[in-house]
């Protein structure tokens, strides 16, 4: 039979207070444990599809960005000629991103109009150290409208070899989607070199000749603006239509690859 508990009243309240003291520790512990577990636990990138869209990097000609250029009528720092910087293709495309994932995604954007300019001669790898720092998740090359026109084959060959070897230092960490959008003037010789060197990279090519060739897309057909130059290039419209474009292909290359 059971062993009577002899021991006085006080002792018993006593030895009670310690074992509710000890299991409310081992409770906090535990939970304190459980907190410290979550917030040590990697936060999970936003995604499309199967494409993760945290970083993403913006390199372009004036057409991504240009700075205030009081000369030609330009005020802006934004993509030339949006009327406003949230019009611009950088911030329309990066809005369709945040809309789609529900968290705006971290951008980069840079000018690289020397390199279109001087591609023969320009130091990719010292000029990109810091984009490449960046580890983007998609990278949006959007060039081509500043390349000289490439009259011989000497030229379309030399233009093709920096354009082939561009893409994959930015893509030097293996972490990276590339989309190359082409020219948004009609040029199917600097297309076709561009899409080449794409595909050849696993890049994704955004054809949108035919914007270029729609009136309605020309910031002069919304505004007036005195500077032809600048008049010329994407109003709301056309970055609206550009923003489109690299959108749908993002969701194309966001899908499940098929066997």
């Amino acid at each position: 039979m059971p062993l009577e508990d002899r021991s006085p009243p006080h002792l018993k309240v006593n030895l009670m207070n310690h074992v509710l003291i000890a299991a409310s520790l081992l409770l906090t512990t535990i939970t304190s444990s459980a907190r410290l577990s979550a917030a040590d636990a990697p936060t999970a990138k936003p995604m499309i599809g199967r494409l993760a869209v945290s970083k993403v990097l913006f390199l372009g000609n004036s057409i991504t960005l240009h700075g205030p250029a009081p000369a030609i009528g330009w005020t802006g720092e934004w993509g030339m000629a949006a009327s406003v910087k949230e019009k611009d293709y950088v911030h329309l495309l990066t809005a369709d991103i945040a809309k789609s994932t529900g968290s705006s995604p971290e951008i980069r954007v840079r000018n690289i109009a020397d390199f279109e300019r001087g591609y023969d001669t320009f130091d990719i790898e010292k000029e990109f150290r810091d984009d490449l720092e960046f580890k983007a998740d998609i990278i949006i090359l959007a060039i081509g409208e500043n390349v000289a026109e490439l009259a011989g084959d000497d030229a379309k060959a030399n233009y093709g070899k920096a354009f082939s070897r561009l893409l994959p230092i930015l893509n030097q960490q293996g972490q990276s989607t590339i989309f190359v959008r082409g020219c948004f003037w009609k040029n199917e010789t600097k297309d076709a070199i561009m899409r080449k060197a794409a595909a050849d990279a696993g890049a994704t090519f955004v054809d949108i000749k035919e914007l270029g060739g729609d009136e309605s897309n020309a910031a002069r057909s919304e505004r007036t603006i005195e500077h032809a130059g600048v008049a010329g290039h994407p109003g709301d419209k056309g970055m609206r239509a550009i923003a489109d474009a690299i959108f749908l292909a993002i969701q194309n290359k966001s899908k499940p690859v098929t066997q």
